[in-house]
């Protein structure tokens, strides 16, 4: 193909009486097609293709969309119903400059940071190395665009309710929010749509009014949109992780939140210098404060007591207090869980860590574990008997070692009833002799204590008196009168004894 000024070229020097042969040579080109740039009058040539029919525009619009996008059928149906023959690559580009397809990507509206106007939170996921093991795990960063200040955590999975603890974590460290957050469309705070027409879940609109900020979606295909946050999880990247090393959950988040929060923080941003700690003293009169508290997030749950006392929560079995079996409302926060039953706390838990699985949990003594009603009334009862005597304290050491459970509660229930219908002298004498055989069962020890009542020897002991008793009026004026003749009593014993 001959260029357009060499085709001049060759037609000015025509014009000036150069013979065809001559121009041929020197230009070193063809005399035939000398000839013919000369009848041409040096113009490049407007050539059309007449061999093939192509499409219009407008029959590749109805097909696209009487196929519905799909470019196989459309170019099937070119060639059997229209008839005209058309390459598959040459199909496809002209449905992407019809714009049939997917849009050609526009140029994103840049946007200034403005002190106290906008924050971004964003996800992704990781293969970091925890202790020996591999594990992917999801970083969720959120950024306040003007003073650059970040925060920071890591999750094995994120769902609705992690993003909503997330959120309330960073924002009640800070204590301030902007009153947009950027997220994108994939976000789990969005319900359909995208970019300006996308939809929040009501409850993700809910929960965002509490703080006082809303969330907004960018453009679909403007990831730079959010790129403050985008370059986190490149400096995360590259000065977080190298030369780390993590045991756990726990650690890589404790370690996180250091580098995050003050690390980062008092470090100077490159380029503008900027130090995000001190442009956010500054950007937090343009903040919105938060309220002085607010609810964490939570979710409920009904659960059943099982068998043994138990209810499971996110794969652990909790204990719950009290012996009866009944249905509890489980609240879940992000680090505890709460029992309660017709609006009465029962009792609350630090929850289990994600790798702590099928595990029973109950409170250590420490932390003030309740205990149910009988065992507690049975404790009282032998703290009562073994304060009579060391004898009585000698002998529970002995009786109860032996007895488990069910059986237990039955002897202590049923010695503590001799214990408070025999007087003290003989319910000690009784447990006194019981200890010398080495006696623990009940019925033995209560035909003991007939035996010892049935005895001569046995007397009856006067009745005590309260001293508070005597000073009484009706004490005082009762102690004159007679006394009670008791000799029919003392001559019916004489005669039983001859």
């Amino acid at each position: 193909m001959i260029d357009h000024q060499k085709r001049e070229a060759i037609y000015l020097l025509h014009n000036e009486g150069m013979s065809i042969r001559t121009i041929a040579k020197s230009l070193n080109v063809n005399r035939k097609t000398v000839r013919k740039i000369i009848e041409q009058k040096g113009q490049v040539p407007c050539t059309k293709r007449c061999d093939k029919k192509e499409p219009g525009d407008q029959l590749l619009i109805d097909l696209y969309n009487e196929c519905e996008g799909y470019v196989q059928r459309i170019h099937e149906k070119l060639e059997e119903e229209n008839g005209i023959q058309i390459g598959y690559s040459t199909l496809t580009r002209k449905i992407r400059e019809l714009e049939l397809g997917k849009p050609k990507n526009k140029r994103c509206e840049q946007v200034e940071d403005k002190v106290g106007e906008e924050m971004q939170h964003d996800t992704t996921t990781y293969k970091i190395k925890l202790g020996d093991k591999s594990v992917i795990l999801v970083a969720s960063i959120i950024y306040l665009r003007y003073s650059k200040i970040r925060y920071l955590r890591f999750y094995r999975s994120f769902n609705r309710f992690t993003m909503k603890c997330f959120i309330h974590e960073a924002l009640s460290f800070w204590g301030y929010c902007a009153p947009i957050c950027i997220i994108d469309n994939t976000n789990l705070a969005r319900l359909h749509g995208t970019g300006k027409n996308a939809v929040i879940v009501p409850e993700m609109k809910e929960f965002a009014r509490n703080y006082g900020f809303e969330f907004i979606c960018h453009e679909k295909g403007h990831a730079n949109r959010k790129a403050g946050n985008e370059r986190s999880f490149f400096t995360v990247e590259t000065n977080f992780f190298p030369g780390r090393k993590f045991e756990n959950l726990d650690d890589i988040n404790n370690q996180g939140f250091i580098w995050a929060t003050e690390k980062f923080a008092n470090r100077p941003v490159s380029k503008t210098r900027l130090i995000p700690a001190r442009a956010f003293e500054y950007e937090k009169k343009f903040l919105t404060k938060l309220a002085p508290y607010i609810t964490p997030p939570y979710i409920e749950l009904m659960r059943s007591i099982d068998q043994y006392g138990y209810v499971s929560v996110n794969g652990n079995y909790y204990w719950v207090p009290g012996i009866k079996r009944f249905e509890v409302k489980v609240l879940q926060f992000s680090d505890q869980i709460k029992i309660y039953h017709q609006r009465e706390m029962l009792i609350k838990y630090d929850l289990a860590p994600e790798w702590i699985k099928n595990k029973n949990i109950v409170l250590p003594i420490n932390q003030n574990r309740n205990v149910s009603v009988i065992e507690k009334k049975h404790r009282d009862r032998r703290k009562k008997m073994r304060s009579r005597s060391k004898k009585i304290n000698n002998y529970l050491d002995f009786a109860i070692k032996t007895k488990v459970g069910k059986k237990k509660h039955i002897f202590i229930q049923r010695l503590y009833r001799l214990f408070k219908n025999l007087t003290p002298v003989l319910f000690e004498k009784t447990i006194s002799r019981a200890l010398t055989y080495r006696i623990d069962d009940i019925e033995t020890i209560e035909r003991i204590a007939e035996l010892q009542m049935k005895e001569a020897s046995y007397s009856m002991p006067l009745p005590c008196i309260d001293e508070s008793f005597k000073s009484r009026a009706a004490f005082i004026e009762g102690r004159f009168s007679e006394d009670v003749d008791l000799t029919k009593y003392k001559n019916k014993e004489e005669d039983n004894n001859e």
